[in-house]
């Protein structure tokens, strides 16, 4: 019994750690990969937005178009900004080396980042940069403390001037109980071209895209499992019938 119960303690020693790790507040969404035009939304705002620093590397174009159902013709030459082949692996020009130089670390491949963070975390994240003089790029991110990017959806949303507060945190006022803040940013450094809700709405279509990339065929595997029960369940019903027939003289 022993030799069973040690091992099983170590392996839950590692999940203790990581939840008695720091904690945010996340803003909660709920992606909705068969929606197709929030992904056509989506991948523009990537390839005009992401793409330069960060890979698709497991996708390729022509599956992305023909998912988003975007002719591919229009795709390559609307989202393509090189002469990659539209079959081509969703790749950049940027290389580890020159990523390292410039930002200290090479920015990473985010195909599957939806898979690794989770889409409350990438919401808040993409919400969350704030104006931090202390950093090299002069913002902070309240999902990823002292993190080492600029903020590249600065001209669409603007730059808080202080962390913003989660969404879930509304503020009344204690006099009038009438609504002051539903979170987000309360004042801006830098104005973007996008309303607070407007650019909410780009971000839930950037990781609604990044769901979608991480697993494509995630609505193609849940219709298969469902077939699968279903499969099972009657073979369950027939063996237990023919189970009945076979042992029915001996009971």
């Amino acid at each position: 019994m022993k030799k069973i119960l040690i091992p099983l303690l170590l392996s839950v020693l590692p999940l203790l750690g990581w939840s008695a790790g720091p904690s945010i507040d996340l803003d909660k969404i709920r992606t909705d990969v068969t929606d197709t035009a929030s992904l056509q939304r989506g991948v523009q705002i990537y390839m005009n937005y992401c793409m330069g620093c960060h890979s698709l590397e497991y996708g390729r174009y022509n599956r992305v178009a023909r998912d988003l159902k975007i002719p591919e013709d229009v795709f390559a030459e609307n989202l393509i900004f090189t002469d990659t082949a539209i079959g081509s692996l969703m790749t950049n020009a940027m290389s580890r080396q020159d990523g390292s130089d410039w930002f200290g670390i090479a920015p990473p491949d985010l195909t599957l980042v939806n898979r690794v963070r989770g889409s409350d975390w990438l919401y808040t994240y993409m919400r969350g940069f704030y104006q931090d003089d202390s950093r090299p790029f002069g913002v902070n991110n309240v999902a990823f403390e002292n993190v080492g990017m600029p903020h590249a959806l600065l001209e669409l949303q603007g730059l808080c001037a202080e962390p913003p507060t989660p969404i879930t945190d509304r503020r009344f006022d204690p006099l009038t109980g009438r609504l002051i803040t539903e979170g987000g940013c309360s004042s801006y450094a830098i104005e973007g071209s996008m309303s607070t809700a407007e650019f909410d709405e780009a971000m839930y279509d950037l990781v609604n895209f990044l769901d979608y990339m991480g697993e494509p065929i995630q609505k193609e595997r849940e219709r298969i499992g469902w077939m699968v029960l279903a499969f099972l369940t009657v073979f369950l019903v027939i063996g237990q019938l023919l189970y009945r027939e076979l042992w029915k003289d001996i009971h």
